[in-house]
This record gives structure tokens, C-alpha cells and sequence, in this order.
């Protein structure tokens, strides 16, 4: 069976889902190989176990329900969501935390709700929001990139923390995460966070060797390549502009003014735009076509509403990064933004 997707009940592009799946994929692959060049290979295990554990999930739920599997499975949007939540992890997080994430964002998210095109909540996102109110220590345990880490692990290394806890010399998550500084090392947003709450300047954040010019060291890199991957999927017209541009714009406005407004605690527009998940949510969460707005007028709103909520709850809020929370808590409000923009029916006037 060849599932095509309708861009109006006249006007068809004749995509099969699989196809657009496939794409949205494939546009993560620059994202992906640098995240593996500054974090390590332990991101293709977690990979590896997403893409098994969401195809195994689908496949017993669709059993469970008699349904056939391979057309369903095959159309790749489990396979997505796999992706997607493997990205969003931190490398070295056990095992179990991808596997709980996997099975809890396709049995509960997607195929308790009907399956595709059924869901309320980007399933990946209410997996991740799921595992960090539940495992905040594993969720948060983020390395420095390699060019900083006091002792580099080897990839069987990395396959022993991931299944073991620790490396074959009896090293723990914790105990990698020391700098070649010898301090413990986060992610950028959540050290400057922290040292703003400690009475630091963002100048004095900054000066750690985490950073580089005004934004963490890798992490620029990596939301330089979900740019390129979203850019992409902009010019083959997978995802419509309005969100991505909504949320960016939005994320950037904010920003500006919380930087012209108190420039020694703000980290100003770049280190926003370049830090944390942004790109990843701005091109490939946020445009989700199940559970983000339909129509134009609503996807602006949509998008801006989230780069808003992202921008207060990094700035306001107890988590470092928000685009999980501020992506599900925009769900929610779909229903109503769709109900008050959608077109008016040709002919008909305003009352």
C-alpha cells in the first residue's frame, strides 16, 4: 500500500509518506555527523537502539491490534521519532533511558491515540519531556566535546558506560565529564545560567574554555548543520516556512531585547539562535504536520508563541533548554489557533 500525501482536495504532490519521512531523515544527517564529531560515536548506539526499539514497539502494537505491520512500520514515521529522540539525549545516557523514551513515545504517544495522523503531542518531545521530570541526572548529563574531556574515551569505552555505567578503567558518567580544566562540564546554556544565578557577568561565563566565539564550542556546529538540514527540506518543500521563520524570529526578538535590557546577564540573539536544540526545533519538532497548526495564519502564530516560550523558560524557568515543554504546551493549544484562523470560504463576506 502507497500512502500519498494531499496538499488540497484538488492539488496533490504525490509524495509518498515513506518518501517524506525518509527526506526529513536524511536532512538530519549533517546535524547527526556533528554531534558524532564533538560528542562521540556513543550517539549511533543510541541510534541503533532507538531505531530497534521504536520498529520493534510498532510492530507489537500493530500485532496487538491486527493490523498488517510492514506498510505501517515501513512508512517511516517511527523510525523518525526513533531519530529524533536519539538526538536529544545525551550520548551517554544508560541504555534503559532510550528504550523507556522509545517504547512510552509510540505505544502511549502515537498508537494509543490511533496511530499516525491521531496524536495530540509530537511523540518524540513528550517522550524526551517524560524522561527528564522522570531521570533528570541521566537526561542532564551531557559531556564536553572531545577536545576538552581530561581522558577521551574510545568507542568500547562509550558501549560500557551505555550498558555498564562505566568504562573498563571504572570510570562513571560523572567522572568523565571533567575538563582538561579539571571542573565538571554542562551544556552551554545551563553553565551560563548557572553563573548568572551565582552573581557572574555572561562576559565572565563566557571566558571558560566551553565557550567560543559567544557560543558553546560544538554545539554552534551542530545547529549549523539542523540549519542546513531545514534549509533543505525548506527548498524541497517538505515543511512549509511559516514555523521555522515564526520561531526563529521570535526566538531572536526576544532575545534582542533581553540583551539591550540587561546585557550583562543576557547572552544575546547568537548564542540563542546557536545553543541548545534550537535548529532541531525549529525545523524538524516544531513542524511536526500531526500535532503543529494547519493553517498559515496559524503556523506564524504557532511558531512565535514557541520561540517566545523557549526564550522564558531558558531565561525564567528551572531547565536550561525549553524546546520540548514550550513545542508540547503549543500542542495543546492547536485546536484554538487553528479555530480562529482558519480561511474564510471563498464567497462568503465577514460578519
Amino acid at each position: 500500500m502507497k500512502l500519498t500525501m494531499a496538499s488540497s482536495p484538488h492539488n496533490h504532490s504525490h509524495k509518498s509518506l515513506s518518501r517524506l519521512m525518509m527526506t526529513v531523515i536524511a536532512a538530519c544527517i549533517p546535524g547527526l555527523i556533528a554531534q558524532v564529531f564533538f560528542f562521540g560515536s556513543a550517539v549511533l548506539i543510541q541510534l541503533v537502539l532507538a531505531l530497534i526499539t521504536v520498529s520493534a514497539c510498532e510492530a507489537a502494537v500493530l500485532m496487538l491490534r491486527k493490523r498488517k505491520v510492514w506498510p505501517t512500520l515501513s512508512d517511516g514515521s517511527a523510525w523518525l521519532t526513533g531519530v529524533l529522540l536519539a538526538l536529544s539525549i545525551p550520548p551517554l545516557a544508560p541504555w534503559w533511558i532510550i528504550v523507556i523514551g522509545c517504547l512510552f513515545a509510540i505505544v502511549i504517544v502515537k498508537q494509543l491515540y490511533g496511530g499516525l495522523g491521531f496524536n495530540l503531542f509530537n511523540p518524540a518531545m513528550a517522550a524526551y519531556v517524560l524522561l527528564l521530570v522522570s531521570f533528570p541526572v541521566q537526561m542532564t548529563s551531557w559531556l564536553p566535546v572531545s577536545d576538552l574531556l581530561a581522558s577521551p574515551i574510545s568507542f568500547s569505552q562509550q558501549l560500557s558506560v551505555i550498558f555498564n555505567g562505566f568504562t573498563s578503567a571504572g570510570f562513571s558518567v560523572d567522572q568523565l565529564r571533567v575538563a582538561i580544566d579539571g571542573t565538571t562540564m554542562a551544556t552551554p546554556l545551563d553553565t551560563v545560567k548557572t553563573d548568572v544565578a551565582h552573581h557572574l557577568t555572561v562576559a565572565e561565563s563566557m571566558s571558560k574554555p566551553l565557550f567560543n566565539d559567544w557560543f558553546g564550542l560544538g554545539w554552534g556546529w551542530v545547529n549549523l548543520g539542523f540549519l542546513v538540514g531545514g534549509l533543505y527540506l525548506l527548498k524541497a518543500k517538505i515543511i512549509n516556512w511559516h514555523i521555522p521563520v515564526s520561531f526563529l524570529a521570535s526566538l531572536a526578538v526576544c532575545s534582542g531585547i533581553g540583551y539591550i535590557a540587561a546585557p550583562g546577564t543576557e547572552p544575546g540573539v547568537v548564542f540563542h539562535l546557536f545553543s541548545g536544540a534550537t535548529m532541531l526545533g525549529a525545523f524538524f519538532i516544531a513542524t511536526d504536520p500531526v500535532s503543529a497548526s494547519t493553517t498559515n495564519r496559524g503556523r506564524l502564530i504557532y511558531g512565535a508563541l514557541i520561540g517566545l516560550l523557549v526564550y522564558l523558560i531558558r531565561t525564567f524557568g528551572g531547565y536550561p533548554d525549553a524546546v520540548a515543554f514550550s513545542v508540547l504546551l503549543l500542542n495543546m493549544a492547536v485546536p484554538l489557533i487553528d479555530y480562529y484562523t482558519k480561511p474564510r470560504t471563498y464567497g462568503h463576506g465577514v460578519k
